[in-house]
């Protein structure tokens, strides 16, 4: 009785692995669909202050220039024209353009792609797998990041608390100079000075290396491990300082990696016109506030106003861009165009400090950017662009006017909310890769994978018989899975490696199955019956399955975490690969044995 029992319960799935089976193949179904589907060319008409013109009157303009729109989709902050024909995006914009009167750059007026799948698929959340710069096309910018800059912030901040030691220390005669970037010259009249110096540095500046010059001079210089840290801080705040630039220009898909020691690679993918991602990634702007000074009156400088006056602030700011946590442009009373600046608690105390012992003197609002020279050096090019008196006590909300119409405004508040550099960059190098490039990786990567499939399959069924067919459902699921998986998880892109990976994990999916069936197949020559072979088969095989997954999934994540761009992509797919192999190749497959084969006592039986 208990030998009846076992041999009915012998491969049996309760009912709920069979529900869980079948909720996660129609799942990973529906989010792979969009990516069958693709994606339709589109222009997208951002709502900017410009004017915005009606559904009617685009279809009508661009029916005019023989230009097939698929629909219009008019939302709130947006106007997305969808087109029929991906050749006549760039024609579209045009007359767009002319229709709306955008210059050429204009922000407000980008290419763009919109999903094809049915409105229903979208409204579920289901979206195509998001393409790499590859295989979609876009551009990439590799920018360099002039660390020389900070270093020399931190020389004339250094010059600055030597000038104030000196007076605190009646130390007279004393001169400090820049002799570079990262390092300065004290001239001092004793040998006394020098010690009194020496001590100073090494209890309030110790990152500074002392060395004695001819007579009491000293050379300060910053330290090497000093060095290597700033200049790892500024490339990674800059680089979180892209990613939220690029965020704020609305493009999801983009690659911001460092390159090197000074240099980001960011990569763009569906951007064709790179104008309006140029001019922001580009940029270095930021904003500062200055006291007013007359001359004569402590450590002054010169910074002329947008009419070329010169205007003599502190040498000193009194807040730096870096404590703005939000900037929105708007009117103003007077209809100008004014940024509306919200402040985080430190600098909110500083301006409120500041503003209370200052009230009825004038403030300055010091607008600056960076630029390279014919020499390739950058050069920082800064204007007054307000200077207001303050009439009362300020908090962490203010604004500031002056900023010119309100398209300017809007870019400089851009700028602001996504963060000022910590040090300038300028783009070196510029690619532009044309979707037709893409289209052609897209389409030779799916004709190899299609081909490796397709002998797959055939080998399997030829080989294995009824159990290869049922190795080939499982196969299919597995790449139903995958390309699912691929469109489901944020972040995942797929790139021309990436379908290498995918090639790959055809042989790694039927590798599993091939394994399973030897054991099956030995089992049986055991003089087995075909329920215990395929019992025995998939427990013996198992192990063996998983100490290979393993270690390949091992070699997947060390890819992924130390890898950039295509390498990260063909381990994202290879790692996918592996865990959909495993849940097919062992978890599928048994499920459809089990029906069909499960209870089957029969012996000899050829497979």
């Amino acid at each position: 009785m208990r030998k009846k029992q076992s041999q009915r319960l012998l491969n049996h799935y309760p009912a709920w692995k069979y529900v869980v089976l079948i909720i996660t193949l129609v799942v990973m179904l529906l989010s792979a669909i969009p990516t069958w589907y693709g994606e339709n060319a589109a222009v997208q008409i951002a709502a900017k202050g410009g004017p915005m013109p009606d559904v009617v009157q685009i279809q009508k303009q661009l029916s005019a220039q023989g230009i097939e729109v698929k629909r219009i989709d008019q939302l709130f902050d947006k106007t997305l024209v969808v087109l029929q024909d991906e050749a006549q995006q760039s024609k579209a914009r045009a007359v767009l353009a002319d229709l709306i009167g955008a210059k050429a750059g204009d922000a407000r007026l980008t290419l763009a792609m919109s999903a094809a799948a049915p409105e229903w698929l979208q409204e579920m959340g289901f979206a195509p797998i998001k393409l790499g710069l590859d295989l979609r096309g876009g551009v990439q910018f590799l920018l360099d990041v002039d660390v020389d800059q900070v270093f020399k912030a931190q020389t004339e901040q250094l010059q600055d608390d030597l000038r104030r030691a000196f007076r605190e220390q009646g130390i007279r005669l004393a001169r400090v100079e820049m002799a570079d970037v990262d390092s300065v010259i004290v001239r001092l009249p004793s040998g006394e000075a020098n010690s009194q110096i020496r001590q100073y540095i090494r209890k309030e500046a110790p990152q500074w290396q002392a060395t004695n010059e001819s007579g009491n001079n000293l050379r300060l210089q910053l330290k090497q491990d000093e060095k290597s840290q700033l200049r790892n801080l500024t490339v990674q705040q800059n680089l979180q300082t892209m990613r939220s630039r690029i965020e704020e220009l609305g493009i999801t898909e983009a690659l911001v990696q460092r390159q090197g020691e000074n240099r980001i690679r960011i990569e763009l993918p569906g951007v064709q016109d790179p104008a309006a991602a140029k001019s922001v990634i580009g940029a270095t702007a930021s904003l500062a506030f200055y006291p007013v000074r007359e001359q004569g009156v402590g450590s002054t400088m010169v910074i002329p106003n947008e009419q070329g006056e010169p205007v003599r602030v502190a040498r000193k700011p009194v807040l730096s861009g870096d404590h703005i946590i939000d900037a929105r442009a708007s009117f103003g009373e007077m209809g100008m165009a004014e940024v509306n600046i919200t402040l985080d608690s430190a600098g909110g105390k500083i301006m409120s400090d500041f503003s209370r012992q200052n009230i009825g003197k004038p403030m300055a609002t010091a607008f600056s950017e960076y630029s390279r020279n014919a020499q390739g050096q950058a050069v920082q090019e800064s204007k007054i662009i307000s200077v207001a008196t303050i009439q009362s006590q300020l908090g962490n909300r203010f604004r500031i006017t002056g900023a010119g119409s309100i398209q300017d405004a809007q870019e400089l508040a851009l700028l602001l909310r996504a963060g000022s550099l910590t040090a300038p960059v300028t783009i070196v190098e510029e690619r532009t890769i044309g979707p037709t490039l893409g289209a052609e990786n897209i389409e030779n990567g799916f004709a190899a994978l299609g081909l490796g499939l397709g002998m797959t399959l055939v080998f399997m069924a030829l080989w294995y018989r009824r159990l290869g067919w049922v190795a080939n459902v499982a196969l299919v699921c597995n790449m139903v899975m995958l390309f699912g998986l691929l469109a489901l998880i944020p972040g995942a892109v797929l790139t021309l490696p990436g379908m290498a990976g995918l090639v790959l994990t055809v042989g790694m999916a039927v590798d599993t199955n091939v394994l399973i069936f030897e054991r099956i197949r030995d089992k049986l020559k055991e003089g087995r019956s075909m329920a215990q072979a395929i019992d025995r088969g998939f427990s013996s095989a198992f192990s063996t399955i998983f100490d290979a997954n393993f270690t390949t999934m091992i070699t997947a994540v060390v890819l992924y975490a130390i890898g950039n761009g295509p390498i990260q992509g063909f381990a994202l797919t290879l790692g996918l690969g592996l865990l959909t192999s495993m849940f097919t190749g062992i978890f599928a497959s048994r499920a459809i044995i089990n029906l069909v084969w499960g209870r089957d006592a029969r012996r000899e039986v050829r497979i």
